[in-house]
């Protein structure tokens, strides 16, 4: 695994940062050690991408398609040499990243059919007047993209906009270097020149990225903290920003549902990938009238997985250590960690499932992102109760509900504010369906038919006929 090399037209004096060097978060040995792209690169890259952009613009959408169909046969290819680099680089099992590579392949086959159908609208004038409008590629895109679903979440950046006539500029995060060189590789071979170019680096080369005078559009799935930083460096580009960015998911829990089934969809959403998932349930509210019988259940769930040694780790200790203090001070606040709550003596950033009984509404991990296995439990009164301190919150990702009545239902789509409601399934979701985060969470469509319309601007074209000239 080689650091990304740079042409030698590109003369690199070094951004203030020092080299990536990753290590295996399963065993903390390492797995190698990757030279940031230059601040000369980063602008390269940039100007490049710019003048590869009208050529590519002017490909017809028939040809993009078909050379994106190009790229997803390619990384089919590639899948598991790819999942193997995750897992080296992020933890993730090899099964598991597996997955994550194909969803890739497969976005890039759904963009690959869906950009050259995508249509513009059109609207009847007086007379024989007509308007109708032309949607044109918006120019270069910086995407920036995260360690936790890295080659997904890539590919439907990366599909959405090449297949709209963009050019991409990729950094993909620091802690996964090796696997954003791999996917850069793999796609750009299937490419025009300097259509797709591939940055190494972390936060400065980030940054540099996406304030570059070429870039026309921010594209970020990562830390609410660092999409902030784009939208303002981004109201003095005039980029247009697509971020999905951290959420606090809730899950609601009505009186009346099996306490069991309840207690495996909180488990599933609290535990799959360690907690590290955008959208995991990150607080529970559990109505009373079931909340012994559930919390019972959720136990028995952790502790199961704990005993199976199934859970994978944390990407890195930095990230075990955020998790651990959001449950240290929970415990310091009155909450009981009944399952897991301490780091575990092996190699490597594990730490286990974890259930807080006696949460309450004022502690951290009811409050912020936690990003790992725990699952913290607040007892409610009612649903209502349960739903309005769920509304509650900077965050507006998405939210899940478990209920046997469809009144409740409607009434939890009409008081959470957020990107996704989920009800009576924690991650499920039509296949191309698209949201909207709210707040801290986000803004734009990051997904779905709907980013190709985040990668375009549209033209609107009034005609009608001129008249006809006098004698």
């Amino acid at each position: 695994m080689k650091p990304l090399s740079r042409p030698a037209s590109h003369p690199a004096p070094a951004l203030p940062e020092e080299d990536l060097v990753v290590t295996n978060p399963r065993t903390g040995a390492l797995v190698g050690q990757v030279q940031p792209s230059s601040a000369e690169g980063v602008a390269a890259a940039c100007r490049s991408a710019a003048a590869a952009g009208a050529q590519w613009a002017a490909t017809s959408a028939r040809d993009r398609g078909q050379a994106l169909s190009r790229c997803a046969k390619a990384l089919e290819k590639q899948a598991r040499a790819l999942a193997q680099i995750q897992h080296l680089e992020t933890g993730r099992a090899v099964d598991e990243a597996l997955e994550g590579v194909l969803a890739g392949v497969a976005t890039l086959e759904q963009y690959a059919q869906l950009g050259p159908v995508h249509r513009g609208k059109s609207l009847r004038g007086a007379g024989i007047a007509a308007d109708y409008t032309v949607q044109r590629p918006r120019g270069v895109v910086a995407a920036l993209t995260p360690w936790n679903d890295p080659v997904a979440v890539a590919c439907g950046l990366i599909g959405a906009a090449l297949v709209m006539g963009n050019t991409v500029v990729h950094k993909p995060s620091e802690r996964c270097p090796h696997l954003g060189q791999e996917l850069g590789r793999v796609l750009a071979a299937e490419l025009p020149g300097d259509v797709l170019l591939t940055l190494t680096g972390a936060a400065a080369t980030g940054a540099a990225l996406a304030a570059d005078s070429h870039v026309r559009v921010i594209a970020h799935v990562g830390s609410s903290a660092t999409g902030e930083k784009l939208r303002l460096l981004a109201a003095t580009t005039g980029a247009h920003v697509i971020v999905e960015n951290g959420g606090n998911d809730p899950l609601v829990v009505d009186d009346g549902v099996d306490p069991v089934w309840a207690a495996r969809q909180a488990s599933i959403g609290a535990f799959s990938n360690s907690g590290q998932i955008c959208t995991s349930v990150e607080r529970i509210y559990v109505h009373q009238g079931i909340a012994e019988a559930f919390l019972e259940a959720l136990e028995a769930e952790a502790g199961g997985i704990n005993a199976a040694l199934s859970l994978g780790p944390l990407v890195d200790g930095r990230l075990r250590d955020h998790v651990h203090r959001q449950v240290q001070d929970a415990v310091a606040q009155g909450a009981h960690a009944t399952v897991g709550g301490a780091v575990p003596q092996q190699l490597g950033s594990h730490y286990p499932a974890t259930v807080l009984r006696g949460c309450t509404e004022t502690m951290a991990v009811m409050q912020e992102e936690t990003f790992g296995p725990v699952a913290p439990v607040q007892v409610v009164d009612s649903f209502a109760q349960g739903l309005e301190l769920a509304a509650r919150g900077r965050y507006g990702l998405a939210a899940s509900v478990l209920t046997g009545s469809l009144l409740h239902a409607q009434q939890a789509v009409a008081a959470l504010d957020v990107g996704t409601v989920k009800i009576n399934n924690v991650f499920g979701g039509a296949p191309g369906g698209a949201a909207q985060p709210r707040r801290a969470s986000g803004a734009g469509f990051g997904y779905g038919p709907e980013l190709l319309d985040e990668m375009s601007l549209v033209t609107v074209v009034h005609i009608e006929p001129a008249p006809e000239a006098g004698p």
